[in-house]
């Protein structure tokens, strides 16, 4: 059984056993129905995962890998905002009519900001450090930019990635406001791992370990039959991701750079409604 399996239904089962649902409080968001969007949550959901072990990526359902790392390089590398540089259609709901969803995230990643070293965005100051402050503390990026946040579509979910080398390997800390645990926990996860790989590569170093901090874990009321449903199916022994390793600069990963090895994992036949 693939360890993020594990994690993802431990903290499922605990969230609807142990969580606390907001049902009486007056919620943002809303179903395509118009229906308040309720959920049952957790505070404070802190998963650890060892990239050195096996890839995180669940096997009880499909997560979506390539369109997974499309997303990633949409922020991490065009650090765009457009939604027409992007090949999936989850960010539809949140662009405007040119195809913007504001100054959020890729817009943040991108500007630059100077330093006693030089002028750099938040993406290539941790390229910067990686190589040459490695034993540095402060190697980190953050999107949550209260300045900017009435001209964001969406306010950042997951808000700030914290790196730390020991050794020869790099660890991160990926922290998250918000975490709507059906359709993206594990969405998340997947592409932090990869970002954890990318950065360690063009480095030099090895991918350690991704832990994930989540303030709001949630499970959104009409989610709840899909869960109980996706935890009671079988599950497969992680994939082996393998990685083009020729690759030493950030900005030549594409999609294709990756590839899943044995990938096994349950059908879900359903589709899961997302709250806006």
């Amino acid at each position: 059984m693939s360890r993020a399996d594990e994690i993802f239904a431990q903290n499922m089962r605990d969230i609807m056993e142990n969580g606390f649902w907001d049902t009486d409080l007056n919620v943002r968001p809303k179903w395509e129905d118009g229906t308040p969007a309720h959920t049952v949550k957790k505070f404070g959901i802190v998963n650890r995962y060892n990239l050195q072990e096996e890839f995180p990526i669940l096997t009880m359902r499909r997560t979506a890998f390539k369109s997974c790392v499309d997303e990633l390089l949409w922020i991490w590398q065009k650090k765009s905002n457009n939604i027409h540089d992007l090949g999936s259609h989850i960010w539809d709901s949140w662009a405007d009519e040119n195809g913007s969803i504001g100054k959020a995230y890729g817009y943040q990643l991108g500007v630059k900001h100077q330093y006693k070293e030089g002028e750099f965005d938040q993406v290539d100051r941790v390229l910067y450090d990686l190589k040459h402050n490695p034993a540095s503390r402060r190697i980190m990026t953050n999107i949550y930019n209260f300045q900017d946040l009435h001209e964001m579509n969406l306010y950042p979910c997951a808000y700030s990635m914290t790196f730390n080398v020991t050794g020869d390997t790099l660890n991160g800390i990926l922290n998250q406001r918000s975490n709507d645990m059906l359709t993206a926990n594990n969405w998340n996860v997947v592409q932090y791992a990869i970002l954890l790989i990318m950065m360690a590569q063009v480095s030099g170093l090895r991918a350690g370990e991704l832990v994930h901090v989540i303030a709001d874990a949630h499970i959104y009321d009409r989610h709840i039959p899909l869960v109980k449903e996706i935890l009671d199916k079988p599950r497969h022994a992680a994939p082996k991701l393998v990685v083009d390793t020729s690759i030493k600069n950030f900005y030549d990963f594409t999609v294709d750079s990756f590839q899943l090895i044995d990938y096994e994992y349950e059908k879900l036949d359903k589709k899961i409604p997302v709250a806006i």
